[in-house]
């Protein structure tokens, strides 16, 4: 199941086993939270964590034995194990006979970063899987108007959306914004303007952001947008370093036969960056971005060796990009 269908499952019972799973954060967290919140009592007795680091072999009988102890004075004893990849073969020795007769009074809660590390858990029998992977634009900009409506600051769906694009659908930081809107913003319908003024763009969204200007030829927006960065990093190499990076990867996603998953692992971006970076190469295309990393890397090495100032590498590369070879 999606994370945002958990709290209905909760209304029906607790699961046995729980495997929240995937890049966000806060969905991660918060699936635990819920869970815990519903059905433990007395956490100081009836709780335990494991680090699934120290969980190899034989030391995957602790877990089951403190799934198969009995819960005190409560419904329901709560296990939680964090980062736990079990192999194919520890599956079947501890696990496996655990999962087809599980204790009724026990909930064990395995809380994953990553998915394709031993064995498929959430394809076994008696996992409940819930789906933590970051959501997509129109998934956390529902999530951010339902937040904010509840708490008496109705927003606009432009407002819902520049909140979501801004934090690069992370969860994390969303909640954080959203946060500061209710104790921030007026009393009044939330609109875009008020979200351009209290809420933190991403660096890497402003990046995204120039490289988008890039592709429409828009010089003023780019130049606004490095100008706002120049002054949150304190020098032009950060931007420039920025920018080769940025059209490095679109370059690699734009000649990768890989899909989102794989190019989000070999380039540690998330996946949803990697389908937005994907459409952006495309926009820019191949030649453009060829020329754009080569030049961008010489003005980072100028600047290393001090052949030039920051100032003018930087201004050397828009120029270059806009009015010159790059077009």
């Amino acid at each position: 199941m999606k994370y945002i269908e958990l709290k209905n499952d909760i209304k029906e019972g607790a699961r046995g086993v729980y495997l929240f799973e995937g890049d966000d954060a806060y969905f991660r967290e918060n699936g635990v939270k819920q869970v815990k919140d519903a059905f433990l009592s007395m956490p100081e007795l009836n709780f335990a964590s494991f680090d699934g680091e120290t969980l190899k072999g034989g030391a995957i009988q602790d877990l089951v034995s403190a799934l198969e102890s009995f819960p005190f004075m409560s419904e329901k004893r709560i296990v939680k194990v964090s980062e736990f990849y079990p192999s194919e073969s520890e599956y079947e020795k501890f696990l496996k006979p655990l999962f087809a007769d599980f204790p009724a009074s026990s909930v064990l809660l395995i809380v994953n970063s990553q998915s394709k590390k031993g064995v498929d858990l959430k394809r076994r029998g008696g996992v409940t899987y819930v789906d933590c992977n970051r959501a997509d634009g129109e998934t956390v900009a529902k999530w951010a108007y339902i937040t904010l409506k509840r708490a008496g600051y109705p927003a606009d769906a432009a407002a819902c959306d520049a909140i979501a694009a801004y934090c690069l659908n992370d969860m994390a930081r969303v909640s954080v914004e959203v946060e500061k809107l209710i104790n921030y913003a007026p009393e009044k319908t939330l609109t875009r303007a008020d979200v351009d003024e209290l809420v933190y763009k991403d660096a890497d969204y402003r990046i995204y952001e120039m490289t988008n200007a890039v592709a429409r030829r828009d010089f003023d927006k780019f130049c606004e947008i490095r100008r706002d960065l120049v002054k949150k990093a304190g020098d032009e190499i950060t931007v420039i370093n920025g920018l080769f990076n940025y059209f490095k990867n679109l370059l690699s996603i734009l000649q990768s036969k890989a899909d989102d998953y794989e190019l989000s692992a070999l380039l540690k971006m998330k996946e949803y960056g990697v389908k937005k970076s994907r459409e952006q190469a495309r926009a820019i295309g191949r030649k453009k971005l060829e020329i754009y990393v080569e030049k961008l890397y010489a003005a980072a090495s100028g600047v290393k060796c001090g052949e030039i100032t920051p100032q003018s590498a930087l201004s050397g590369c828009e120029n270059y990009i806009f009015f010159g070879g790059g077009q």
